[in-house]
């Protein structure tokens, strides 16, 4: 391949990163300017029949703190019916069956629906659900959620717009204080839901819904079709197609709505590889619907942007890939590419403003800045490998994140029979890290410093994703060995 070819290649790989970089610090702009709050509804005065529907798989340790937080719910028991979608293959069946026996001797309107199978994942287990529920408006938790007591008040004004399909709260975090791991992800997802998710429907975007805090309208889901199991994210898809055809989605991000963080870095990168391969597929799926739709071109492009953004992964895997070869033949950064530089401030100033919108002290949480950075560019493989799969059109596998019942600094998944071995891709990543750190050996020999903070960053990265996949599956090996499990070895 000619020096020539190379370059080209290299600039090209760039300016696809840098769309994605100049988008972030659009959102951030917008954010600060307009801000994302919908204006207050009117009171709530006809309460509506509400289903709550809880799909859940394997679910032991979270299953009771998820029933005793969505029984609290304040609102009239008459009007609400509460579904526990249990597709369980282990103990959490007995247990949820228990306690929904308890609940409904309260009096309480709650049943436990089981499946003869996972057909459909969990969008087959909703649309069962959906059914036989009897609600004119459906709220969805997933297992490792906690609703407010107030969430249906908060939300359900909304509806009073017939044009309203959807309401979704912000998603909080019961244990970003576990370890710099779990604080990491608070970071990352409060850039998507403090920022991109209010800027987004400030500017009159597409909103998404994120499969868990939120409620639809009824007939919402049953005009656009419902479920759909023919990607690994359902909740994606569905919000797309519902806002494709004429439905308003609406974000609260006051309301807030607090979720368990993978406190393993296998659980976390599979839960990022379902959502790379899950928005590839529905960009798949709805690319053209969305070119073809009666929409302004700006919520068209900011969509396209929305649904490929994983493909940053596949991208920048790539120039670490040809950075050693264009080294190699003493080439160098193009000098027409030094206006990238903004770019790169785009996804800073983005995380740097989702702390600073909740509070001044959260700035604190920003020390995990480098550890993002890292977990970036370690995740870049497992996320490749799923964008790949996404556009091969490989069947489905939903592989669920384990939950644990970890909240503040407490809890332990070491013990949990639900804790992932090291996943074989390790040594792939370890492979990676040592390619980067040769790679930068000869950029030091060849005195080409513009690429070596991109593969020194890799080759850190790779290391540490699979340094600390390597040493939680030690962990939790031994550990396990030990007597007292946290969950029934019959699992």
């Amino acid at each position: 391949m000619s020096m020539r070819l190379l370059t080209s290649v290299y600039s090209a790989l760039i300016i696809v990163l840098v769309l994605y970089g100049y988008n972030s610090l659009i959102l951030s702009l917008i954010y600060w300017i307009r801000r994302g709050r919908p204006p207050a509804p009117p009171p709530l005065h006809d309460l509506p029949l509400v289903t709550v529907q809880l799909p859940m798989y394997n679910e032991y340790h979270t299953v009771e703190r998820l029933l005793a937080a969505v029984t609290a719910l304040d609102y009239p028991t008459d009007k609400l019916e509460i579904q526990v979608l249990d597709d369980s293959t282990d103990m959490t069946a007995q247990l949820a069956e228990q306690l929904v026996a308890q609940y409904r001797a309260r009096g309480l309107n709650i049943a436990h629906l089981c499946r003869d199978g996972r057909d459909g994942f969990k969008a087959g287990a909703l649309t069962a659900g959906l059914a036989r529920a009897r609600g004119e408006f459906i709220a969805v938790f997933d297992a490792d959620f906690l609703p407010p007591p107030d969430f249906l008040w908060r939300s359900l004004p909304y509806f009073a717009d017939p044009k309203v399909g959807c309401v979704e709260g912000r998603w909080g975090h019961l244990n970003a204080d576990y370890s710099i791991l779990t604080e990491a992800e608070a970071v990352l997802l409060d850039a998507h839901f403090v920022i991109e998710q209010p800027a987004r429907q400030a500017a009159g975007a597409f909103v998404s819904f994120n499969g868990s805090g939120g409620i639809w309208r009824r007939t919402c889901l049953e005009a656009v079709g419902g479920w759909s199991a023919d990607t690994v994210t359902e909740d994606l898809d569905l919000s797309y197609r519902a806002q494709l055809a004429g439905w308003r989605s609406i974000f609260l991000p006051d309301l807030v709505v607090p979720g368990e963080l993978p406190a393993q870095v296998d659980a976390f990168k599979r839960q990022q590889s379902r959502w790379a391969k899950g928005s590839i597929q529905t960009l798949r799926k709805l690319a053209w619907a969305l070119v073809c739709a009666r929409q302004p071109l700006w919520v068209k492009v900011q969509g396209l942007l929305h649904l490929s953004v994983y493909f940053v992964q596949p991208v920048a895997l790539l120039i670490l890939l040809l950075l050693p070869f264009i080294s190699l033949r003493g080439g160098s950064a193009p000098r027409a590419l030094s206006w990238v530089g903004l770019a790169t401030l785009g996804p800073l100033i983005l995380t740097v403003s989702s702390q600073l919108a909740q509070s001044p002290r959260r700035l604190r949480r920003l020390r995990v800045l480098p550890l993002l950075l890292i977990l970036g560019a370690g995740l870049s493989l497992s996320n490749t490998l799923a964008v790949l799969e996404a556009l091969l059109g490989l069947p489905n596998h939903f592989e669920r994140t384990p939950k644990f019942n970890l909240r503040g600094t407490e809890g332990d998944w070491t013990q949990s029979v639900y804790a992932l071995p090291h996943s074989p891709l390790v040594w792939a990543e370890l492979a990676l890290s040592l390619y980067a750190g040769l790679s930068a050996a000869l950029m030091i020999q060849k005195h080409n410093w513009d690429f070596l903070p991109w593969v020194l960053l890799y080759a850190v990265g790779f290391a540490y994703v699979a340094g600390v996949s390597l040493l939680q599956s030690r962990r939790r090996q031994v550990q396990q060995h030990k007597p007292g499990t946290s969950a029934p070895s019959s699992f």
